[in-house]
């Protein structure tokens, strides 16, 4: 399949959400990036159930919710009363895996595993032919607009051999640092979804910037 690119809103413009919104559900973008922080797994907060059913009311594509949070097993129905499409919990988080994608799957969406930058890929082995797909943080978690670190590029390569090996049809996600200067090498890498925060919105044309992460051009 051709990448997929998901703007994440915790760079958007909160004084100007709807545009913001819109203007992602005009451009060539495929998802909207959703990041859930709760000030104890990472040190900052961010959207609530309130407001990710006030995106859910105006867009008009997937809501790829990743969840920054401890025990996030306790608000699956939640999240899916809220709107997500996708709802992404970290390894890190979860004493129970396999349950927490199962009760995601069982809510009616997809499910997937996270794992920050010092988490070997290798943890995943015995999860990714459970999960639709695997986010791999590029930056440590918890604020935008971070340095991209280069180790990513051989972590997606590894993380994709590793889904050959094990017949698994899970998506790479890519979250962190994402800009037009790496974005090639990700999907070469084997990267199939880019999330991109400031990247996008921090430029004076966020569309055109959509689909040059879009067409690589």
């Amino acid at each position: 399949m051709s990448h997929l690119i998901a703007p994440s809103l915790l760079s958007a413009d909160f004084l100007n959400l709807e545009r913001d919104i819109r203007m992602v559900n005009d451009s060539q973008a495929d998802w909207f990036h959703v990041d859930v922080m709760d000030g104890h797994f990472v040190p900052n907060i961010s959207f609530g159930f309130s407001i990710i059913s006030q995106i859910k009311s105006i867009a008009t594509k997937p809501l790829d919710v990743h969840l920054m949070i401890s025990d996030p097993d306790r608000y699956v129905a939640d999240f899916k009363k809220s709107g997500a499409d996708n709802l992404t919990v970290h390894y890190e988080t979860c004493i129970h895996l396999h349950r927490s994608i199962y009760s995601i799957k069982e809510h009616g969406m997809k499910a997937g595993v996270v794992i920050n930058p010092h988490t070997p890929v290798e943890n995943l082995r015995d999860i990714v032919a459970h999960v639709d797909l695997v986010l791999l943080m590029s930056v440590n978690p918890g604020f935008g607009g971070q340095k991209f670190i280069e180790g990513t590029y051989n972590r997606i390569s590894r993380l994709k051999d590793l889904l050959i090996q094990l017949n698994s049809q899970a998506v790479i996600e890519v979250d962190g640092g994402v800009d037009t200067t790496n974005a090639a090498r990700l999907v070469e890498a084997g990267a199939d979804v880019l999330v991109a925060g400031s990247a996008v919105f921090n430029t004076p044309n966020p569309a055109e910037t959509i689909k040059k992460l879009k067409l690589l051009s």
